[in-house]
């Protein structure tokens, strides 16, 4: 871009879907605050899985009402 502005990221953005298999240690969502790591699922910005498994989403509302979407990973039975 012109200026001296630099472009904007586009590595930002959820790298998974609902169903979808994933291996340990993959990458799920990176750099947006819309997701909150749930069963399975550890980061603060990045998320990425702890097992193997499924990917599924679940939503809960806080006590001050504002609902939250949380990524978690169904571990696959062995």
């Amino acid at each position: 871009m012109t200026g001296g502005f630099s472009t904007p990221k586009k590595d930002k953005a959820n790298k998974v879907s609902g169903g979808m298999w994933v291996k340990a240690g993959q990458i799920l969502v990176r750099g947006v605050d819309t997701y909150k790591a749930g069963a399975n699922v550890k980061g603060p910005g990045t998320l990425f899985a702890l097992c193997d498994g499924k990917v599924y989403f679940t939503r809960r509302k806080t006590s001050h009402g504002k609902l939250h979407t949380f990524v978690n990973i169904e571990p696959t039975k062995k």
